[in-house]
């Protein structure tokens, strides 16, 4: 069982990463910061969940600026540096992987699906393989208008963006998961009906980001992902 200071702590932790989500939304839809690219609209809030402060930070400073009223009052926004192009594209990157695990975790869960016996490794398909596919969905429509790509072309581009992207920010999220099953809480395992699994792994997401970003900068200066 996990100790009552970290249950306390994941659910101050899971509080602040779901009021961030709200006022990043609340801001979009009833403030009217309506993002240019309607994709973004998904990927601050996602976002949110795992990165809290942070993101709604970034949001601020990066997305809120691409909204028209935003233009209409202060005229165009200054150009990103490349560290903010950079975390952009892991963020693009980021809310495909939130939502993919968060599905195949508790799907995992309720099914209780196992494999070899532990759970974990079902969590590890099941994550990848629905964070691949929501990754490039929402790779698809930022790559897609931007180069002004059909359906066809515009899934292959994206699935060549999100790949190694994806792959990247797994890395990071699974070596967690690994620590989190055998090492940390070995028996009994971590469910996703508790608080403390759910901010693990927040903190998992986040080491996915940094084992992300690198990638992306690559991918970003061979034009292979687009700068955002």
């Amino acid at each position: 069982m996990a100790p009552r200071w970290l249950t306390a702590l994941a659910w101050i932790a899971l509080i602040v990463g779901g009021l961030c989500a709200v006022g990043i939304l609340a801001d979009i839809y009833l403030a009217g910061f309506r993002q240019k690219m309607p994709i973004m609209e998904a990927v601050w809030p996602v976002n949110a969940l795992y990165l809290g402060p942070l993101a709604v930070w970034l949001y601020v400073q990066y997305g809120r600026p691409m909204s028209k009223p935003w233009r209409d009052a202060h005229g165009d926004p200054p150009a990103k540096p490349r560290w903010a192009t950079t975390t952009i594209g892991v963020l693009h990157c980021g809310a495909g992987c939130t939502l993919g695990d968060i599905i195949a975790e508790t799907g995992v869960f309720l099914l209780a699906i196992t494999i070899a016996g532990q759970a974990i490794w079902a969590e590890f398909i099941g994550d990848y393989v629905l964070a691949l596919m929501l990754g490039i969905v929402f790779q698809f429509f930022a790559i897609a208008p931007m180069r002004g790509l059909g359906v066809g072309k515009g899934l292959v581009e994206a699935g060549k963006a999100d790949f190694l992207s994806l792959t990247a920010f797994e890395v990071g999220l699974f070596g967690w998961m690994a620590l989190m099953a055998f090492v940390f809480f070995p028996d009994p395992h971590l469910h996703p009906d508790t608080a403390v699994y759910w901010f693990l792994m927040q903190i998992g997401m986040a080491l996915g980001f940094v084992t992300a970003y690198p990638v992306n900068a690559w991918l970003i200066r061979r034009g292979i992902k687009e700068a955002m």
